[in-house]
């Protein structure tokens, strides 16, 4: 695999710690099952963290950063084909093995996702500035703001700098 772009601001537990995925992202039934060894993961990145943020049986959007529900059903998620046998729960349990020093060969696929959803040229990202801009509300559009933050991504004033430089030199 070639030099990808790959930067998330926030680590797996500071993503945990601000409440994503309503705090039931591994508390869902998956519809395959893999040899990964959750407790080893769970002890590496959550350890002394309260289990319903990450094994809650239920979506609690109040313990969202921004108290909203944002994201798409594991079914979803499931029928659209972007569940690795690997990592039958989705990108946040490859990013968490990725960080354990997993090399997998799901890992340029993943990074490449997140570059599209938030990363320098993000669809995502660039959308949350163009409505910043918009508004002139760093707190606008919670529901992207949430999924930003589903990708390690937290909006930030030097990106919407860096954003209206980039509008201006045009």
């Amino acid at each position: 695999m070639s030099q990808l772009y790959f930067n998330p601001m926030l680590t797996p537990r500071e993503m945990v710690e601000m409440g994503v995925f309503g705090g039931c992202y591994f508390g869902v039934e998956v519809m395959n099952t893999s040899s990964c060894d959750y407790q080893e993961l769970f002890d590496y990145h959550f350890k002394d963290l309260d289990p319903s943020l990450y094994l809650g049986k239920t979506y609690k959007k109040k313990i969202n950063k921004f108290n909203i529900k944002s994201g798409a059903s594991y079914s979803h998620w499931y029928d659209q084909g972007w569940m690795h046998d690997d990592d039958p729960y989705g990108w946040f349990e490859w990013y968490c093995k990725y960080t354990m020093g997993r090399e997998h060969e799901d890992d340029e696929r993943q990074i490449l996702r997140w570059q599209s959803f938030c990363g320098k040229t993000g669809r995502w990202k660039k959308r949350i500035y163009i409505r910043i801009e918009e508004t002139k509300d760093m707190n606008v559009s919670p529901r992207i703001q949430q999924s930003l933050l589903h990708w390690g991504y937290l909006v930030n004033e030097n990106d919407h700098e860096e954003y209206k430089e980039s509008i201006n030199r045009y």
